[in-house]
């Protein structure tokens, strides 16, 4: 069995599209590493990998638990094992605030973009609060003009959601429309497929140079962008739960640390 009868069971669980790039692209990550099928290679040398992937790479917090949770599911659903790595699971995330930019910066960032399409993207991200996996699986039928909204559909957790559409962002995609003339997919790349997660962030981090915006730029910033301007205007934290789609709650206060009132109007005492 090979990665295509992985992603044909994770497609059969409805697992959402951006799982099942992750996760396969995960696979064969590993699989290049060891340069042998995944099913010739026992626990130890997986431990070994994740050792190379933490201390040598140097992945993520995030990223070396979707690892562990990607290659835990590839084994039990092809090869029938069950196989111990949550204790390979970072132990405690460590407590980061989410990098934020100004208003200004993104519209810097959305005016250094090569052209409407790129324009269009980056603007759209985070005038909805999208991930990048949302934006790219966005459809031409989920923009409502009649309604002004966008539907969401499949996001984290395969759940759908419903978010305002901008009338400004309406007119952006109008005038792209026009010169591009999508057939399927909103965002589609030069073959009409289905635009890539890293292909958007190229042209991202592109911009935010050419902006000369000195902080790491990524789809998730203008999505923790979003979240903090609509909490500075006084936007319930349980709406702006609703809109970005998180479970919990809790997901969402972080975004009350890098924007607490009591705080940000602290005067220095040089100032005084």
């Amino acid at each position: 069995m090979s990665v295509p009868d992985f992603v044909k069971i994770l497609e059969v669980k409805r697992y959402s599209n951006n799982t099942i790039e992750s996760y396969t692209s995960i696979v064969r990550m590993a699989g290049y590493f060891f340069q042998k099928p995944l099913d010739k290679v026992d626990e130890t040398e997986l431990h070994r990998y994740f050792y190379h992937m933490v201390h040598i790479k140097k992945i993520s917090y995030s990223y070396q638990k979707q690892i562990a949770m990607a290659l835990k599911l590839y084994y039990k659903e092809m090869f029938g094992q069950s196989i111990n790595l949550e204790f390979l699971f970072p132990s405690r995330k460590p407590n980061k605030l989410p990098v934020v930019i100004a208003k200004k910066d993104i519209m810097k960032i959305v005016e250094k973009a090569n052209n409407i399409k790129h324009k269009s993207m980056i603007a759209l991200t985070y005038s909805a609060g999208l991930r990048v996996g949302e934006l790219i699986d966005l459809k031409i039928g989920d923009i409502d003009s009649a309604r002004m909204i966008i539907h969401v559909k499949s996001g984290k957790g395969n759940k759908d959601r419903i978010v305002p559409l901008s009338e400004r962002i309406l007119l952006m995609l109008r005038e792209y429309y026009k010169e591009f003339t999508p057939v399927h997919y909103l965002f589609e790349g030069q073959k009409r497929g289905k635009y890539t997660t890293s292909s958007f962030n190229k042209l991202l981090k592109a911009a935010a140079k050419r902006a000369r915006i000195n902080k790491p730029i990524t789809a998730h910033t203008l999505r923790h962008s979003y979240a903090t301007h609509l909490l500075e205007k006084g936007t319930d934290i349980r709406v702006i739960q609703k809109l970005l789609g998180h479970n919990s709650i809790k997901t969402t206060m972080i975004y009350t640390q890098v924007t607490e009132p009591t705080l940000l109007n602290v005067v220095s005492p040089f100032d005084d």
